[in-house]
């Protein structure tokens, strides 16, 4: 017998959202009581723009590390393999307001003030494929998606201050 699965992301009507935002994809309770929430976070529209993968490598990397200087909680912070956006992974439960603040200040420290020397993970020990790099494209499309506002509902434009 085969159990039938449902992957909420493939549920999800991506003709209808309007990017960049953030949305709640779901929260659970495990056997412990612990909660764990994860969240969209969709920086460019589906199906109509992807961010390049040096340069989306090297967002990925800088938001490991600016998102733990933001909030506690976070257990892990990945891109789609749509190159859209990630998937952020936390401890308990937070707004999508909340989350939304946190990736544009993240952004905002990637477009303005970030150096090749703030980039963790970019030797041959430390990162799978540290050649793949793109400061300079993580910088532009931050840049672009910060003059597009983050929205913390999928469906209507709400930019987050």
């Amino acid at each position: 017998m085969t159990k039938e699965v449902l992957v909420e992301s493939f549920e999800l009507d991506h003709t209808i959202v309007k990017a960049p935002y953030i949305r709640m994809i779901s929260e659970e309770t495990g056997p412990k009581g612990d909660m764990i929430s994860n969240y969209d976070i969709r920086l460019v529209q589906p199906n109509e723009d992807a961010i390049p993968t040096a340069g989306l490598h090297t967002i990925e990397h800088l938001l490991a590390l600016l998102i733990r200087k933001r909030m506690d909680g976070l257990i892990d912070c990945s891109p789609f393999g749509c190159r859209t956006g990630f998937h952020m992974i936390m401890w308990g439960s937070h707004s999508t307001t909340e989350i939304a603040q946190v990736i544009k200040s993240c952004l905002e420290e990637i477009a303005e003030v970030t150096t090749w020397e703030d980039v963790p993970g970019t030797t041959i020990e430390s990162c799978g494929n540290y050649k793949d790099h793109s400061l300079f494209s993580a910088k532009e499309w931050a840049k672009l998606i910060l003059e597009q506002g983050i929205s913390d509902d999928p469906f209507e434009r709400h930019i987050v201050e």
